[in-house]
């Protein structure tokens, strides 16, 4: 029977969903890492986290290392990586199944965040970042105990869910204002869409009818977006029917979002975030009364102990502080010198994070083509699984899966005028000329599949959709103006070199993120070192952008 409408609602059931879509997005996000992590981070990977840590060891002490909070201090091996990550599938299973709940949130989390503290710049992306804030925020909203959900308790904490909320709010509301705040004028006169379909990272195919779709509908959906992005997070604090008004709306936004582009759990987690608008009323409705009623909150149910609510009140008002100051920095906004150090001592947590999608519309694609060859005169090319490389294949869908090197790729490629910004591409070339089998596994095809090519070449296209009738004759992109975007390199003697010029880079250099059209929360600047052997050297032809 259900509650009298003067009475709340429970939140039960839908504290339970949200605990469990949780745990989903930590099983997809595991398992799309599984299948890519020997050849991103292992031992013949592009960055291995090993040689990271070992080039760290020296010259960071104990009582600095906190700064790069990660279980991998212990031991990097690939047999760790994989074992860790198995772990965290394991672990994701266990909350969805209500087991342990509590403790297997935090340990996914304490995972997760072992991954991101090392994972630069493949796990640099902004839906990592707010995985492991809405994981954090989940920790704390998990009842303890063995199986707690199969016996009565007391009611969900509407601290707790109200910090989802406010996840949720800043998640939307800072998406909106950036695009506005950035200068960006397509964002004004609405023609962002006239570029967004076919210059996002990894498009699908319905991107490409998305985009043939008329000028006046695309201006259309972006005045659409913006009352989405600005006005459902006016919503959430409302009223019960206010809130499943703005749960309704962002839904139907990321439904949106996920069927014009590839942004693997991104949509998905966001959603989770949407499952604490609904009490219980509500979601029983949606699920035609399948699913098991929620212990009932009785008049005997001991309310918390008065310290217990007051440490709740002090964990709310710290994170509310620094996700604001996050926010904020994130706006451009400069703070006191006490507050910015309070950030930069939260950050290397990633879960007091800014957000703010696409503050930048792409009005490009500059696509990067590796080649190989044996002889210098044949080459072959390297083919991806999503990354557009083929004028006849059409962009394909990834579902959940997020392939980082195909994004990566997009994220060197606009920096095709200053390419040594990419650091991690010369070890990438490396791995493809000695045969890496874990690094060649992350692509669809080896063009070498006997023996390694002798040379690789790097070349930019610029790349935009076919037009339909070339669509219909076979044709899904068109590509021009091919320029050079790496010296032509070999490896010899171990080493990668240009065929032209030999540059000697120091032992130790900064590994930095291409700039991109996301908003990154603030990372340690540990994480930021890539150590190499000393000795070592990367061939380049010599650049300004290439320092030490």
């Amino acid at each position: 029977m259900n509650a009298p409408e003067h009475e709340p609602a429970p939140w039960f059931l839908a504290r339970r969903l949200f605990l469990a879509g949780i745990a989903v997005c930590y099983g997809v996000a595991f398992v799309s890492l599984w299948v890519q992590l020997p050849g991103l981070y292992g031992a013949e990977g592009i960055a291995p986290v090993a040689e990271f840590l070992a080039g760290l060891e020296q010259r960071l002490p104990w009582s600095e290392r906190w700064k790069l909070p990660t279980l991998f201090w212990f031991g990097a091996s690939d047999a760790a990586l994989g074992g860790l990550c198995a772990s965290g599938i394991a672990l994701s299973v266990l909350a969805v199944l209500g087991l342990l709940p509590r403790v297997a949130l935090a340990a996914l989390w304490a995972l997760c965040l072992s991954f991101a503290s090392v994972g630069a710049p493949f796990l640099n992306f902004q839906w990592d970042a707010l995985l492991l804030e809405a994981g954090f925020l989940a920790i704390f909203a998990a009842p303890g105990g063995l199986r707690p959900f199969a016996r009565e308790l007391a009611p969900p904490s509407p601290v707790h869910l109200w910090l989802v909320r406010w996840l949720l709010v800043r998640l939307m509301l800072l998406s909106g204002l950036v695009k506005l705040l950035s200068g960006d004028e397509c964002w004004w006169d609405l023609s962002a869409l006239d570029y967004h379909y076919w210059t996002q990272p990894l498009p699908h195919r319905l991107s490409v009818y998305a985009h043939q779709m008329p000028a006046w509908f695309r201006e259309l959906s972006v005045l659409v977006m913006f009352a989405l992005e600005l006005g459902a997070p006016l919503l959430v604090f409302g009223p019960r029917r206010c809130k499943q008004v703005a749960a309704g709306a962002i839904v139907l936004l990321m439904a949106l979002i996920s069927a014009t582009g590839n942004y693997g759990f991104f949509n998905l987690l966001t959603v989770v975030l949407c499952i604490p608008l609904l009490d219980d009323r509500a979601w029983r409705v949606l699920l035609w009364r399948t699913a098991p009623p929620a212990p009932p909150s009785t008049q005997s149910t001991p309310r918390a102990p008065g310290r217990r609510r007051i440490a709740t009140l002090v964990f709310a008002s710290v994170v509310v502080l620094l996700t604001s100051v996050s926010a904020l920095l994130g706006l451009g906004l400069s703070l006191p010198a006490p507050v910015e150090r309070l950030h930069a001592w939260a950050a290397p947590l990633t879960s007091f994070n800014s957000y703010g999608l696409f503050r930048v519309m792409t009005r490009a694609r500059p696509e990067l083509v590796i080649e190989g060859s044996r002889d210098g005169e044949t080459w072959a090319p390297y083919l991806f699984h999503h990354k557009p490389i083929e004028l006849e294949r059409a962009p394909s869908f990834a579902g959940l899966h997020l392939p980082r090197l195909d994004w990566q790729l997009w994220f060197a490629a606009l920096e095709h005028d200053r390419p040594y910004r990419s650091s991690w591409y010369p070890r990438f070339l490396e791995r493809l000329l000695s045969g890496s089998a874990p690094v060649l596994a992350l692509l669809r095809t080896n063009p070498f599949p006997g023996a390694p090519p002798r040379f690789l070449r790097s070349t930019v296209y610029s790349y935009e959709f076919s037009s339909p009738a070339e669509r219909r004759a076979g044709t899904w992109w068109r590509r021009r103006d091919p320029r050079p975007f790496f010296p032509t390199v070999t490896l010899e003697d171990g080493e990668l070199r240009s065929i032209s010029i030999t540059l000697s880079l120091p032992p130790t250099w900064k590994l930095t993120v291409p700039r991109n059209v996301f908003r990154c929360a603030k990372r340690p600047k540990y994480a930021r070192i890539f150590a190499t052997s000393a000795g070592s050297s990367w061939s380049n032809q010599l650049s300004p952008h290439c320092s030490g």
